[in-house]
């Protein structure tokens, strides 16, 4: 397994881990669009510094593609696959995202609607910018190929579907993770349901007040004991489980008991066979709105009482589409390292949760870990993942 990661926190997985452990973060104002909000809401940005390059072979895809295609390179990269030797064969490519590769297209809107004819290159970018069919394109793959939209849990699910494939035997390889950027429209519709906070967000603090968004993607490449003969390097961590539940309570907010969120989490347990006291930390979904933190560290405290857990979307923000995969990515990692970060933005207990987030970098020594993703319209996904 290879994994890839390009978010605020860094370019690449060792620069955002390195972020972490520094305790840095800087989010402000969008840099790529312009809104007419009195005090711009911070969200966390990749610089152009980190942007994937637009060559020929790129340049005509959106940035939710192409941050999706890079991270997929990293990944592939880390595995120890060269993407050429790829070409032709049977591996799969699945992608989670949500509205970052059709929205962002409003001048083309504007003028169409004021009888103007604009040109059609952003139609043409928006149809060849299928995150997952861009991959597949640019690395003339054979195998399956989808992309899921599942609001906030779409990277999660991405990777729960493409170890599904391989457990099925459609494939030996699959590339899967979740891409989004930053767009207009999802940072207005954030603002008008007021769940986004005018200062950076703080995880499961009992003043928070709200989500920052983010954008990046998260790769990681699944592969069967046959697949190991496509990577050089050694297989990193195993795939254990995975539970997805929709509790179907309302359009945004999660139902208030949790019944959607548990159901998910038991069931990635039972399919991992690894008893809760088997976890070492968990990768909490950790927005920074109030129901949303309220119900999962409800859950918590029930279903992994005493288990430490964090919030990295302190670091990167809320990265949609991508952000099941992003916290993926980094649950890896932190598994393997056996360290996990403080959870940035968190200072003071909520007196309605039993437990808090880790407030300190700790040592982490057991076996498996948790990552977990509470997205709107009910849907909760969980991923366990586990040392070889």
């Amino acid at each position: 397994m290879g994994v890839g990661c390009v978010s605020a926190a860094g370019k690449d997985v060792d620069t955002g881990i390195e972020t972490m452990f520094s305790g840095i973060r800087n989010p402000g104002a969008p840099t790529r669009f312009t809104t007419d909000h009195l005090r711009p809401l911070p969200v966390f940005e990749v610089n152009e510094a980190t942007l994937p390059p637009g060559n020929a072979d790129t340049g005509h895809l959106t940035l939710t593609a192409r941050f999706g295609l890079g991270t997929a390179l990293q990944a592939l990269s880390d595995a120890g696959i060269h993407p050429a030797s790829l070409g032709g064969r049977n591996v799969g490519v699945i992608m989670g995202t949500t509205v970052g590769c059709m929205l962002n297209n409003d001048g083309f809107y504007v003028d169409y609607r004021n009888g103007k004819k604009p040109g059609m290159s952003p139609v043409r970018r928006f149809l060849n910018s299928n995150p997952s069919g861009a991959i597949a394109r640019y690395l003339k793959l054979a195998g399956p190929v989808q992309t899921v939209v599942n609001a906030c849990a779409s990277g999660s699910d991405a990777i729960g579907i493409g170890a599904s494939w391989i457990r099925a035997g459609l494939c030996d390889l699959v590339i899967a993770g979740g891409t989004d950027e930053l767009c207009k429209v999802t940072y207005n519709g954030f603002a008008s349901l007021m769940i986004a906070d005018a200062m950076p967000c703080k995880p499961f603090d009992k003043a928070r007040n709200g989500l920052n968004l983010g954008e990046g993607a998260g790769v990681l490449i699944l592969a069967s004991h046959k697949g190991f003969a496509y990577c050089a390097a050694d297989p990193k961590c195993r795939f254990s489980g995975y539970g997805t539940a929709c509790d179907a309570y309302h359009l945004t907010t999660p139902a208030p008991d949790g019944r959607g969120l548990e159901k998910a989490l038991l069931w990635a347990l039972k399919e991992s066979g690894i008893p809760a006291s088997g976890i070492g930390f968990i990768n909490a979904h950790g927005t920074g709105t109030k129901d949303n933190d309220r119900v999962e560290g409800k859950v918590l405290s029930k279903i992994v009482p005493k288990i430490p857990f964090l919030s990295t979307k302190g670091y990167t923000g809320h990265t949609l589409g991508a952000a099941g995969a992003v916290e993926a990515v980094f649950t890896v990692r932190h598994l393997l390292g056996g360290r996990i970060p403080a959870s940035m933005g968190f200072e003071n207990k909520d007196d309605e949760m039993n437990h808090s987030p880790v407030q300190e970098p700790i040592n982490i020594s057991k076996e498996a870990a948790i990552s977990q993703s509470v997205a709107f319209g009910g849907n909760n996904s969980v991923l366990i993942f586990s040392k070889l």
